[in-house]
């Protein structure tokens, strides 16, 4: 892949008319365009149609979360509607994730939110660390047929290192000037990149920029 093609621009914007100015601006600067909850509860199937009709790839981040006959049929409409990404929590369990499992479609077993600590991973249920959560998660992921991860930056080396070379591992909670934001395991895009991620994933900085289509170059031109 080239760097841009690592690039992928998390749109989280209500507006159409923002997503789209968002989408032209970046245009052959970023490999991927995210859309998420906010975006897709917003405008509905209708703007993954639209954007993915452009020629763009879109990663859709509805982190399905159900029963595996439901999760399954999210997946294929998900597929059908022009998606070439899409994620499902891990957590679901193996039924699930094998329902899950189709080849329409990049499904992603997002591990640990970027969001949580350990503390919180705690008061939730989970005994392990966030590094041996995510991991466990990744290797049941990969046993289920899932393609790939979605993990923080902290993750990436120890996923890699046990799910080898071909898994696909997206990283979020990327961070340029120190800032987290609600991330709690944050990275440079560089050395996610570097720790072994085929994708990083980064809004704000790009997004809430002055010129967001050089805050998208600078970050491409930064990675290894």
């Amino acid at each position: 892949m080239q760097s841009r093609d690592r690039l992928i621009v998390a749109i989280d914007r209500s507006s159409r008319d923002d997503i789209l100015r968002l989408a032209d601006a970046l245009h052959g600067v970023a490999g991927v365009f995210k859309l998420g909850l906010q975006a897709f509860i917003a405008n509905g199937p209708a703007i993954v149609r639209e954007i993915a009709g452009r020629g763009e790839k879109i990663f859709l981040d509805l982190k399905i979360h159900d029963i595996p006959t439901t999760a399954r049929n999210a997946v294929e409409q998900a597929a059908a509607g022009g998606a070439s990404m899409l994620t499902v929590h891990a957590s679901g369990g193996e039924a699930m994730l094998r329902a899950c499992a189709i080849s329409d479609i990049v499904v992603l077993g997002v591990t640990v939110l970027t969001s949580l600590d350990d503390r919180e991973l705690h008061e939730i249920g989970f005994s392990g660390t966030a590094v041996e959560t995510a991991l466990r998660l990744a290797r049941l992921s990969v046993r289920c047929g899932l393609r790939g991860v979605v993990a923080s930056p902290q993750e990436i080396r120890p996923i890699r290192e046990a799910c080898g070379k071909d898994l696909v591992i997206v990283t979020p909670g990327i961070r340029l000037d120190g800032r987290t934001d609600d991330q709690r395991r944050t990275a440079t895009p560089a050395a996610a990149i570097a720790a072994g991620a085929d994708y990083i994933v980064v809004g704000r900085p790009i997004t809430d920029a002055a010129n967001p289509r050089v805050a998208a170059q600078a970050i491409v031109d930064s990675l290894p």
